[in-house]
C-alpha cells in the first residue's frame, strides 16, 4: 500500500510545524553531558565563592563601584548575589552562551546526525529555529539558576538582609529582589551577543570547538580592545560595550541611559548574528 501525496508533493498528514517540537528539542538537548555539567558548575560555583569569602580575607575598597562589591558580598544574600554576577559576567557566562549556542547545529553535524534530522524530514529552518530557541532556554535557565543557588546560598551564609552598595545606599529586600531580576533580564539579553554569534559560526563549521572558541575569542579580543582609551567613541560600539551596565540598577535614582543602550545595541547585534546564521544554513549543503 502506497502513501496518499498531496498535491504540494508531500504525505498525507505531513505538517512541518508538528516536526521537531521544541520540548523534544529541549530533552534531547538537557540529556547531553555538557548540559548537566554546565548546570552543574552553576550550582557549584557560588557554593565555592561563599567557602573562599569565609576562609579568605577581602582586599582593600577601591574607588569604582563596579570593582569593589566583593567588599560588600558577605552583607547579605542579595549582596553575595551581585558579586556572583560581577565575577562571572566577562568569562564564565560568555562560555556558557557561547557553548549552548554555539554546540547546536555544529556538534550535530560532527556527529553526522545533522542530514538523518533533514530527511525525517524537518524543514530547514524550522530545525534551526528549535535549536536557537532551545539554547535560549538552556542559556536562560543556566543563568537564573546561577542566581537562584547564590541568593539561596548566599541568604544561608550571610543573611537574608537588605542590599548594601559599595557607595553606602541601602535597598530594601523587596527593592533589591526587583532590581537584582533587571539585572539578570538584562544580562540575559546583554549576553546573546556572544550567543548567536557561536550560533552563525556553529552554522558555517562541523567542529563544536571552533564555533564556541571563536565566538569566545572574538569577544575578548573586543574586550581587551576596550580597554585602549586611544580608540575613544568606537568603543561605544563593540559588541561588550555596556556589559556591566546592569550595575547602574544600584544607583538611586537609577541612570537608565547606559542600560537602554546595552539592550537596543545587543538586541542589535543578536539580529545580525541570528540572521547570518539562518542564512547561510539556507544554502549550506549539508553532507554530514
Amino acid at each position: 500500500m502506497t502513501a496518499h501525496v498531496q498535491p504540494t508533493g508531500a504525505v498525507a498528514g505531513y505538517r512541518p510545524e508538528r516536526t521537531l517540537r521544541l520540548s523534544v528539542e529541549l530533552r534531547r538537548q538537557f540529556k547531553r553531558r555538557r548540559t548537566l555539567g554546565v548546570l552543574a558548575l552553576m550550582v557549584a560555583l557560588p557554593l565555592i565563592l561563599i567557602a573562599a569569602l569565609q576562609l579568605g580575607g577581602t582586599e582593600e575598597a577601591e574607588e569604582n563601584a563596579r570593582i569593589n562589591l566583593v567588599d560588600v558580598a558577605t552583607s547579605s544574600g542579595l549582596n553575595f548575589t551581585l558579586f556572583v554576577l560581577f565575577a562571572t559576567t566577562s568569562f564564565f557566562l560568555v562560555v556558557v552562551y557561547a557553548l549552548f549556542f554555539g554546540d547546536t547545529v555544529a556538534s550535530e553535524a560532527q556527529w553526522g546526525a545533522l542530514r538523518y534530522t533533514l530527511a525525517t524530514p524537518v524543514p530547514r529552518m524550522r530545525l534551526l529555529r528549535q535549536k536557537w530557541l532551545a539554547a535560549l532556554v538552556l542559556s536562560v535557565g543556566a543563568l537564573v539558576a546561577l542566581g537562584l543557588t547564590a541568593l539561596l546560598a548566599g541568604g544561608i551564609a550571610f543573611g537574608f538582609g537588605d542590599v548594601q552598595t559599595p557607595v553606602g545606599v541601602t535597598l530594601g529586600q523587596g527593592e533589591g529582589l526587583l532590581r537584582l531580576a533587571g539585572m539578570v533580564g538584562y544580562l540575559a539579553v546583554h549576553l546573546l551577543v556572544v550567543g548567536t554569534l557561536a550560533f552563525w559560526l556553529s552554522t558555517v563549521t562541523d567542529a563544536p570547538l571552533a564555533a564556541v572558541g571563536g565566538a569566545v575569542f572574538t569577544m575578548f579580543v573586543f574586550a581587551i580592545l576596550d580597554q585602549v582609551e586611544q580608540l575613544g567613541s568606537i568603543r561605544d560600539f563593540f559588541p561588550t560595550a555596556e556589559e556591566f551596565a546592569w550595575t547602574d540598577l544600584l544607583q538611586t535614582p537609577v541612570d537608565s541611559g547606559d542600560l537602554f543602550r546595552g539592550v537596543v545595541q545587543s538586541l542589535l547585534y543578536a539580529a545580525v548574528f541570528t540572521a547570518l546564521g539562518f542564512r547561510h544554513f539556507s544554502r549550506r549543503d549539508v553532507t554530514s
